[in-house]
């Protein structure tokens, strides 16, 4: 992606969620030259991967396939467990009319998907298969707000405002906002997060691609804090 679409991405993020009335904490929005100031007190941020993450998933097209997540809170793991007392994560998760978020298990994290605010959420559900490369056609009993639900390998699950959905490992999930009602700010409350190991995306490979730097940064994504020696005041508007 080019860095001047993840500036307007962002910008857009900022403001469905003012229209949320959604706030973030006071670094979500920070420059580059706060970030380069901030010393150790801000290692929590940095260590655990916390802030603004923008992908395609590989895709080249955002509007398609892309998701706007900021993590709130998250602890860590070392060795599969939590090196903290904190063993929990929250995200924010904004989502455009029709731009879907693939196909997708945890091996470890279980989460809730929760719709916030804004429209409906359409979600797919169905197990992994054991060559985690598909999915099994059995049916799906899913926790909805406490209720459990039989549905289809597959079939639609409409989540409407304040309702959610619990995704147990090994549950594939797809889901997109329904295109005719609008935006959905989105989120997951789960175990630990590590995106870099616990995410299998089936029969697509995501990888981490060098952002193309066409314009100025105006917001940092969580994967820039390991890079802020190596910017400059000039890299940020």
């Amino acid at each position: 992606m080019k860095r001047s679409q993840i500036n307007r991405i962002i910008e857009e993020a900022r403001e469905q969620l003012s229209q949320a009335k959604c706030h973030l904490p006071k670094w979500a929005f920070w420059d580059l030259e706060q970030w380069q100031n901030a010393g150790s007190e801000m290692n929590e941020i940095r260590n655990h991967g916390l802030g603004w993450m923008v992908s395609d998933f590989g895709s080249g097209d955002f509007e398609k396939y892309g998701l706007v997540i900021f993590v709130v809170r998250n602890g860590c793991l070392k060795n599969h467990k939590p090196a903290t007392t904190k063993t929990y994560a929250e995200k924010y998760m904004l989502v455009r009319p029709g731009q879907i978020t693939p196909y997708h298990f945890h091996w470890m994290k279980t989460e809730d998907l929760v719709n916030r605010s804004g429209g409906r959420l359409q979600v797919q559900l169905a197990w992994a298969a054991k060559d985690e490369m598909s999915m099994t056609n059995d049916i799906v009993r899913a926790q909805v707000d406490g209720v459990t639900r039989e549905l289809k390998s597959g079939e639609d699950l409409i989540l409407n405002p304040g309702e959610s959905v619990e995704l147990p490992p090994r549950l594939c999930h797809q889901f997109s906002a329904v295109p005719q009602d609008g935006k959905v700010l989105a989120g997951e409350i789960s175990s630990l997060n590590d995106d870099a190991t616990d995410n299998c995306f089936l029969g697509r490979e995501v990888a981490m691609k060098a952002i193309e730097e066409d314009e100025p940064i105006k917001f940092l994504l969580s994967k820039d804090y390991t890079g802020l020696c190596g910017l400059t005041k000039a890299s940020v508007r």
